[in-house]
Parts: structure tokens; C-alpha cells; sequence
């Protein structure tokens, strides 16, 4: 299934502001911290490599799977987009569903990371104090052709950490964008048959794009 470049390449900017911040205080930092300091770190470990991870894809899936672990949820995630299908499913299929999903956003979106530097995405600011565990942090991003779209990022914490669990792409929610796709997919061929397909079929979600573009 053909990815739709625009909000492909929006997403791959979002796994881009969700790796490792890499601080000391790291499990102090707040959600907009986390954030910014990520995206800024993330796109100075590519830079200067851009020619060589387009010539080892192997290499920049291992790349970006170290970005984006240490600061996604997907056991949240996961539990999000099966719905009532994760309570009726075994730990052997959630646990390969996890790695099928997590193994399909990683590998979908690599190579949108390296069309974009540091000055493209803007962390907005933030309205008033986290309140409570879970918290959105509103980001714009700058396309190739000048225009601007949101990336929000909704987060909440775990262990003492921040940890995103779902991106919203110009007002579209990744996590029911899966749901939505894959839902229709479990009741016609069963749970199992999707997480075979995910494994095998990277390529098997597609990018939602909003109604207006």
C-alpha cells in the first residue's frame, strides 16, 4: 500500500522529536522539554550520515529504533489501537502485535527522517502547567514547499517519565488511524491473520491524510 507523502513525512519528523533526550535529569524533564531537546539531539546524530543511511536502510531502522523506544509507549499504544481485540487476545498475540506494530512505524517512516533538519519543527508554548499525567505538547512543523502544519504530540507518564503514546498529524490521531484500518482487517480475517500480515507487509497501514489537503 502506497504512503501518502505528506503525512508520511509529517510522522517521520514526529518520531524525529520523540527520541532520547539524553540528559542527566532526564526523568525531571517536563513534557515540552523532552520535546524540543529531543528533536534538536536526534537530527545532529543524522546529520552528516544522510547519504549513508539512504545506502543502509538495516542501519537506519536500528537508528531510528533507538530514537523512538525510549519514549513511546507502545505497550499503551498497542492496548489503544486493538481495543476490545487486546482484551480477548493472548500475551503471545499482544506481544507479537507490539513488536509487528512498533516494527511497521519504525520502518515505514525512516526514510522521511532524512529530509529534515533541526529548524523545521517549532515547539509551541505551552499553555499553562502540566495538569495531572497526561499532557499534549503542540509543535508546527515547515514543509519543503513553506507550509506549515501542527504535529501534537499527547503524552503522559510512566514511572516518573513522560512517554508519548499518540501523535496527532494535522488533526488526524495516528493511534485511531490504526484502529480504524485495522479493526475492519481483524473481523475479516482474524487477529492472528493481521499481525502475519504486519510482519510480513510493513507497508500494510496507510497514512491517513486530512479531509482538506
Amino acid at each position: 500500500m502506497e504512503l501518502r507523502p505528506r503525512t508520511a513525512a509529517l510522522l517521520a519528523l514526529a518520531i524525529v522529536a520523540i527520541g532520547p533526550a539524553g540528559a542527566a535529569d532526564e526523568r525531571a524533564a517536563g513534557p515540552q522539554q523532552v520535546v524540543e531537546t529531543a528533536a534538536n539531539e536526534v537530527l545532529d546524530l543524522i546529520d552528516g550520515r544522510r547519504d549513508e543511511l539512504r545506502k543502509n536502510p538495516q542501519e537506519l531502522y536500528a537508528l531510528v529504533e533507538e530514537i523512538l523506544l525510549p519514549h513511546f509507549d507502545i505497550e499503551y499504544a498497542s492496548r489503544l489501537v486493538l481495543a476490545r481485540s487486546w482484551r480477548d487476545a493472548t500475551e503471545a498475540q499482544r506481544e507479537r502485535f507490539r513488536d509487528a506494530m512498533y516494527d511497521s512505524l519504525v520502518r515505514t517512516y525512516a526514510d522521511g527522517l532524512l529530509d529534515f533538519t533541526a529548524d523545521g519543527l517549532k515547539v509551541l508554548p505551552m499553555r499553562g502547567e502540566p495538569d495531572g499525567d497526561k499532557v499534549t505538547v503542540h509543535t508546527e512543523v515547515t514543509l519543503d514547499d513553506g507550509t506549515r502544519a501542527p504535529v501534537n504530540y499527547v503524552m503522559h507518564k510512566v514511572d516518573g517519565e513522560w512517554k508519548v503514546f499518540d501523535v496527532f498529524i494535522e488533526g488526524i490521531s495516528y493511534v485511531l488511524n490504526y484502529r480504524k484500518q485495522l479493526d475492519a482487517e481483524i473481523r475479516r480475517q482474524g487477529l492472528d491473520g493481521v499481525i502475519e500480515r504486519l510482519e510480513k507487509d510493513p507497508d500494510f497501514i496507510e497514512a491517513a491524510e486530512p479531509d482538506n489537503d
